[in-house]
């Protein structure tokens, strides 16, 4: 008689601050023991996430929304986003500050949704077409190469706390929040990331769902914890941290969210920095969140469990 073999579900996930209330229950006790043994977390860079379930080496992840493709479905509930300003994507132009005026961008390449969310904002509400130069993370040396750099996550925090030194060295800057940039030109929130799945690899979607909803509850209970963990981890005022973690990001997935979502990937298709999507994808049978968010359904699979 065969036994049937239970595997844990791989999950790629992003060490940044963002995502740290959705990771609660995974990285605190109680829950996280009993997660342990339905989940295997690898923590790497966003735009390594989606290319860790595209070639079956991960079955979930925190995806950028530039990198969903028809092959992945997304889990309904959780979203890292913002209703206007992140803090956590900056654009600093050097000079006059002029969007139309910047020529070069040495960018950080952390994020393929925020670098396509910036030629979105010159090529499309701009109309400009500066050239866009791969850059280590750090404003003072992307700003002596480039007439703008743009931050994204953690090191775009820390860039804004040392803004006094940076504008020293380099004169004043206008710094410019490319998640309100957006939700200005739109009227819509700003999107950086979902849980997606390969649908194949998920046996038990209700279950998924339920385990990222109440991780994320748990998180956003537990504020004043992560501020006290972050704190030591990064350089920044632990008032900053919880500003970040209660009023910058948004976390949970709803109606506009996902307009949004869609309304970036026909904007980056029709400038051509990314291919065009299609219709969404959604974990599970249909399913209606609080916000009315209906699924298209994705016969689950048998390859592992939850």
């Amino acid at each position: 008689m065969s036994i049937q073999t239970f595997h844990p579900i791989r999950v790629a996930a992003i060490d940044f601050l963002n995502p740290a209330p959705l990771m609660w229950d995974f990285e605190h006790s109680p829950s996280a023991a009993v997660l342990a043994e339905r989940y295997a977390l690898t923590s790497m860079k966003p735009s390594e996430c989606a290319a860790r379930l595209l070639d079956g080496s991960a079955d979930l992840g925190l995806v950028p929304i530039a990198a969903l493709t028809p092959q992945l479905a997304i889990v309904p509930g959780s979203v890292i986003a913002s209703l206007d300003r992140v803090r956590s994507i900056q654009l600093i132009v050097r000079g006059s500050g002029r969007l139309e005026e910047v020529g070069t961008v040495a960018a950080d390449t952390a994020s393929r949704s925020s670098l396509a969310y910036a030629h979105i904002l010159f090529t499309k509400f701009i109309e400009s077409s500066p050239e866009f130069l791969p850059a280590a993370a750090d404003a003072m040396t992307m700003l002596e190469m480039a007439d703008a750099a743009l931050l994204i996550g953690d090191p775009a925090l820390l860039a804004l706390e040392d803004k006094e030194r940076i504008e020293r060295r380099h004169g004043p800057c206008q710094w410019y929040d490319l998640a309100h940039e957006w939700t200005q030109r739109t009227g819509l929130p700003w999107v950086a990331a979902v849980w997606a799945a390969r649908p194949e690899a998920i046996a038990d979607p209700t279950g998924l769902i339920e385990d990222l909803d109440r991780s994320r509850e748990a998180g956003l209970a537990h504020i004043e914890e992560l501020v006290r963990e972050w704190t030591p981890r990064i350089a920044l005022h632990p008032a900053t941290i919880r500003t970040y973690l209660t009023e910058n990001i948004h976390y949970r997935l709803d109606d506009a969210c996902l307009e949004a979502v869609r309304l970036f990937r026909r904007y980056a298709a029709e400038i051509g920095v990314l291919p065009e999507l299609g219709e969404l994808r959604f974990v599970g049978s249909p399913h209606v969140s609080p916000h009315g968010i209906a699924a298209k359904q994705i016969p689950a699979g048998s390859e592992r469990q939850i």
